[in-house]
């Protein structure tokens, strides 16, 4: 357990985004604690990382950030990188300055979880912002568009893997929780994974599937067992309750219940191959977390996902957070 601790480093450290208005750097902290904004200086450089080795990353990204403008017409299919690939001239286009430049904090935490998705670990991208001379460098993790990555234009199954691995990511809270990522490359080869990875992230979460790239939308669907009326998860994207599942929790994802209904099993159980879903098929990304991700009402700890109330449910428990008088 301690080499896995140090493999994911920084990615146990919660904090929250708030609406893409900051970047993302170091801090101190411990595991899941809940943390309010820290104002950011203006730096002549800044290092986005996030450490994880195998599929092993962490989530953080916000709903409002994965939107339709920041990934379409607005956004990676008009800054050059698309056709250009996510290589060095692409970043230097002056199709990706201008984009860029438009919000650069939103920018730049957009680019640091594609790199991370697209890019293999110990592979990463540079970029100086001309306009205000800031520089950034994104890592790599997952090496889901290995083609993309090496400056052939994407190909639709990359777009579906970075489509599906920024689904991933979302948090409707902002907060980093490590999870593990498991799945296809666009190679069919399987994103690596360990007996200890699997373990310590014991609980099947969901599955993400869709294509951004082209406005196809992104979807989620529970992976076998929903949370019961009084447990919630501070990743909340993914695994709900069978009551909420259809429920709008971070647009633009939408639920579609539970992933066997749309999805193909892999032989090892531990990973979806193919979903289709409206008459499409796409390549999709599974995840798992571990259990301590999932609260419950009755611990006698309120929970920033759990509510006052007079009943056992997270919306209404009274025993962690009183009945609200």
């Amino acid at each position: 357990m301690e080499n896995l601790t140090k493999r994911v480093g920084l990615s146990f450290c919660g904090r929250w985004v708030a609406a893409w208005a900051l970047l993302m750097g170091s801090m101190a902290c411990g595991p899941m604690e809940e943390a309010t904004p820290e104002s950011v200086e203006a730096l002549s450089t800044r290092e986005q990382e996030l450490q994880g080795e195998n599929g092993l990353t962490a989530n953080g990204l916000t709903a409002n950030g994965l939107s339709y403008n920041g990934l379409t017409a607005n956004g990676l299919t008009a800054n050059g990188l698309t056709a250009n690939g996510l290589t060095a001239n692409g970043l230097a286009s002056a199709d990706f300055a201008a984009w860029f430049s438009q919000s650069a904090a939103q920018n730049a935490t957009l680019m640091k979880y594609v790199v991370q998705c697209a890019l293999s670990a110990g592979e990463s991208r540079s970029y100086q912002d001309l306009s205000s001379g800031t520089s950034y460098t994104w890592r790599g993790s997952l090496g889901l568009a290995p083609g993309w990555a090496n400056g052939q234009n994407i190909t639709v199954a990359e777009q579906q893997l970075v489509s599906a691995c920024l689904a991933a990511h979302l948090n409707k809270f902002g907060m980093h929780v490590p999870l593990s990522v498991l799945g296809l490359t666009a190679q069919q080869e399987p994103i690596p994974y360990s007996s200890e990875e699997i373990q310590t992230f014991s609980r099947r979460e969901a599955c993400f599937f869709g294509n951004l790239f082209t406005q196809e939308g992104v979807f989620a669907g529970v992976d076998r067992d929903y949370l019961n009326e009084g447990e919630s998860s501070p990743r909340a994207c993914g695994l709900t309750t069978s009551q909420d599942v259809l429920a709008s929790q971070c647009s633009p994802l939408v639920h579609v219940q539970n992933c066997e209904t749309f999805c193909t099993l892999d032989p090892s159980g531990l990973f979806y191959t193919e979903c289709t879903y409206m008459g499409r098929t796409y390549l999709p990304l599974t995840t798992r977390i571990r259990t301590q991700e999932i609260y419950t009402c009755g611990d006698g700890v309120c929970q920033f996902t759990e509510s006052c109330g007079t009943g056992n449910s997270a919306s209404s428990c009274a025993s962690d957070c009183g009945s609200c008088e």
